[in-house]
C-alpha cells in the first residue's frame, strides 16, 4: 500500500509541475470556437486560462451563443467586439431586447462605464395612437400597448396626456443623438462601454501588450515581442532544468524502494509502473493569432489634406472615431477604400496594423484599391 501511494504521489507531482509550467508561460491570445472570432487578451481573460492573464472584472466565457461578459448585477451580455486601442467593448442582448436590459442596467459594480450617455424617457402608449408614427420597441410592446423611448422633451410633453411615463434615465449610447426632437428610438444599437483602468492605451498604440509583471504581481507592465520572447525563453530554460533534475531524483528515490518491493511480492508490477509514466502528456501549444494589415497595403489607401472648409467625402462626421478629436484644417486623413470612412492618418495606421477592419463599420478593406495620390478639400 505504501508503494502504491508513492506511485500516486509521483504522478500527482508531474501533473502539478506541468500545471505550474503552463501557468508560468506567457499569456497568449485566445478565442472562442463558437460565434465571431474576437481575440481575447489582457485585461480580458477567457474562462479556463490562468488568472494572471486577466484583470479582475474582465472575465469572459464561451457558450453556444458566443462570447459573454457578466456585468454584476445586470447579468450577462454577448460580446460583439473589443477594441483594445480605444479601450471600448460592444455588447448586445442574446434575446434581441436590449431596451429591456437598459431599463435595469447598473454599471456601478463593474469596471466599465458609458462612452456616451443621453437621457431617454420610456412611454407606454395605446398602439392605435402611435402606430406608423413613431419607432416602437417591439419586444416591450403588444397588440394594444406600444412602448416608445425618446430623448425629446417636447415629444414627452405632447404625448403625456395619452401615454404613461415608464421611466426616465441616462442610457449608454454609441453616439449622442442631436437630431431627435420629435422622434423616438428603438434603441437597437449595441451597448458601447469603455474602461479606464487598467489603462493600456499607450501600450497598445506602441504595438506592445499589457499584462501583470509576473504570476503573483499586481504591477502592470507593457511588453514587446522581443521581451516576451526573452521572458518565455528564460522560463522554458528554467522548466528544462527543473524537469531534468527534479524528475530523475524523484524517480530514482521511489524506484529503489519500489523495485525491492516488486522483486519480493509483485515481479510484474514494473510494467504497470512504466505504462503509467509513459502517459504523461506535454502541455497544449498556445494559439497565437496574427491580425492587421501589412504596411504596403495601409499606404495604398487614399489620403486627403483638409482644407479650410473641412468637407469630407462619404459618411463621415467632424471628429475622428479613434481619438475622438475634431478635425482641423491642414490635417492629413486616410480613407478606408470600401466604406469611405475617414480618420486621422496616424490614428488609423496604428489601428490597421493590429486590425484588418474599419474601426467604424468593421468592413475589411480591399488591397485592390491601390493609389498613392493625396487629395485636398
Amino acid at each position: 500500500m505504501f508503494f502504491q501511494t508513492m506511485g500516486f504521489l509521483e504522478v500527482l507531482f508531474l501533473v502539478k509541475l506541468l500545471h505550474f509550467m503552463n501557468a508560468a508561460a506567457d499569456c497568449t491570445i485566445a478565442v472562442c470556437s463558437i460565434g465571431e472570432v474576437i481575440p481575447v487578451k489582457f485585461p480580458f481573460r477567457l474562462e479556463g486560462t490562468p488568472r494572471n492573464c486577466g484583470y479582475p472584472g474582465f472575465d469572459l466565457s464561451c457558450n453556444i451563443s458566443g462570447m459573454s461578459l457578466v456585468i454584476p448585477p445586470s447579468g450577462g451580455f454577448l460580446v460583439r467586439d473589443i477594441d483594445y486601442l480605444t479601450q471600448q467593448i460592444r455588447l448586445y442582448d442574446s434575446d434581441n431586447c436590449l431596451p429591456k436590459r437598459l431599463l435595469q442596467l447598473n454599471l456601478s459594480g463593474s469596471p466599465f462605464s458609458a462612452v456616451f450617455h443621453q437621457n431617454y424617457t420610456f412611454l407606454s402608449c395605446p398602439t392605435q395612437l402611435v402606430m406608423s408614427r413613431f419607432a416602437i420597441i417591439d419586444c416591450l410592446s403588444n397588440s394594444t400597448i406600444s412602448v416608445l423611448a425618446t430623448s425629446s422633451a417636447s415629444l414627452v410633453k405632447a404625448l403625456s396626456a395619452s401615454c404613461d411615463v415608464i421611466r426616465t434615465l441616462l442610457i449608454p449610447v454609441s453616439r449622442p443623438d442631436q437630431y431627435s426632437e420629435g422622434f423616438s428610438s428603438e434603441l437597437s444599437e449595441d451597448l458601447l462601454l469603455t474602461w479606464l483602468s487598467p489603462d493600456c492605451h499607450q501600450c497598445e498604440t506602441q504595438g506592445g501588450m499589457c499584462g501583470f509583471n509576473g504570476i503573483a504581481s499586481q504591477e502592470i507592465i507593457c511588453s514587446y515581442d522581443s521581451q516576451r520572447g526573452k521572458s518565455s525563453s528564460g522560463r522554458q530554460d528554467l522548466g528544462v532544468i527543473v524537469l531534468s533534475i527534479g524528475i530523475p531524483v524523484l524517480v530514482c528515490a521511489s524506484g529503489i524502494a519500489m523495485s525491492a518491493y516488486f522483486m519480493i511480492c509483485h515481479p510484474r508490477r514494473d510494467e504497470v509502473y512504466n505504462t503509467r509514466r509513459s502517459t504523461a502528456t506535454a502541455p497544449p501549444q498556445p494559439i497565437i493569432l496574427v491580425m492587421g494589415l501589412d504596411e504596403s497595403t495601409i499606404e495604398s489607401f487614399d489620403k486627403l489634406v483638409l482644407g479650410e472648409s473641412k468637407r469630407l467625402p462619404g459618411p463621415n462626421g467632424s471628429t475622428c472615431a479613434i481619438c475622438l478629436s475634431e478635425y482641423n484644417s491642414k490635417e492629413t486623413l486616410r480613407i478606408i477604400p470600401e466604406c469611405k470612412h475617414c480618420f486621422h492618418a496616424d490614428c488609423v495606421d496604428e489601428w490597421l496594423r493590429m486590425n484588418g477592419t474599419c474601426p467604424v463599420c468593421r468592413k475589411s478593406p480591399s488591397p485592390a484599391h491601390v493609389t498613392s495620390s493625396n487629395i485636398s478639400h
